[in-house]
């Protein structure tokens, strides 16, 4: 797979590049597909979707597909991975997804840059982790979407990752080099884009659901449900290295706010969904 080691243009270019482009997974995903393959006859949706769940990038091979297959009339899409495979059916998945290919293949030569793609899958593992559980204490029926919408939340930068990767490194030193450069100044002198833009230009390309691409917009901050999904993301991001980042104290106010309850019991409901001990419990 030849990577860009040049910027595109603008938003339309890195779009149209990264719609035409195979969306890799992960290889264990790769190898839990194929034991499932041997005893397709007796699978059961929920088990696939369990699979596909762990799988940021999966995730989104499945829904982006059944975006695609679905018909510009229908009103009512599938939101979830689940309804999209009940609605796809067990053996055309298998058809279809029969040839994936691994982003540790993919950057193999690229070391750095699969450690880059890692750590951001990582976090959205975490992020889904987190806003699953603080959908479920608000007792949100939409909770699958919300998670869903967290672990997907930055699936631009994933791909970026895999098909740009020098330019991916190149964002991570200059940001290195320079503590007051911003994420998304960084990325616009490097790519000519942000990740945020270019993530929901795709998302109406593949014709994501629109729950998902509604719980993902950071405008509609009025939402509980988009207020989940961001707090999952950046409690993710900040604890990604260790529980002394300086952001905390006001994630667990704002996770407060969200859920009702105090900064300190929303530290122990932090600590708890990621199985960590806390001093706050019972606070």
């Amino acid at each position: 797979m030849p990577f860009l080691i040049k910027p595109l243009r603008d938003l339309q270019s890195w779009t149209d590049f990264l719609r035409r482009q195979d969306i890799p997974v992960a290889r264990a995903t790769i190898d839990a597909v194929a034991k499932m393959r041997e005893r397709e006859d007796d699978i059961a949706p929920a088990e696939i979707a369990a699979v596909v769940q762990t799988d940021p990038l999966m995730t989104l091979k499945v829904l982006a597909f059944a975006g695609q297959r679905r018909s510009a009339r229908v009103v009512t899409d599938s939101e979830t991975v689940m309804s999209s495979l009940v609605l796809m059916g067990i053996s055309p998945f298998f058809r279809q997804f029969e040839n994936l290919v691994s982003y540790e293949d993919v950057l193999a030569d690229v070391p750095p840059a699969l450690d880059g793609l890692k750590k951001v899958v990582d976090r959205a593992f975490d992020a889904a982790r987190f806003a699953l559980g603080f959908a479920v204490h608000r007792g949100d029926p939409d909770a699958e979407v919300i998670q869903e919408a967290a672990l997907l939340h930055d699936f631009a930068e994933m791909l970026v990752w895999c098909h740009a990767p020098k330019l991916c490194l190149e964002i991570v030193q200059r940001q290195a080099a320079d503590s007051t450069l911003r994420s998304s100044v960084a990325q616009r002198e490097v790519l000519n884009v942000q990740f945020h833009e270019l993530q929901r230009a795709l998302m109406l390309g593949w014709r994501l659901p629109e729950l998902v691409s509604h719980f993902t917009d950071h405008r509609q901050t009025a939402s509980p449900r988009v207020r989940n999904v961001v707090l999952a993301v950046n409690i993710a991001r900040h604890t990604q290295r260790g529980w002394d980042n300086a952001a905390l104290p006001d994630d667990y106010i704002a996770i407060g706010e969200l859920l009702h309850m105090s900064p300190l019991r929303a530290e122990g409901l932090v600590k708890e969904l990621m199985g960590e001990p806390s001093l706050n419990e019972g606070g």
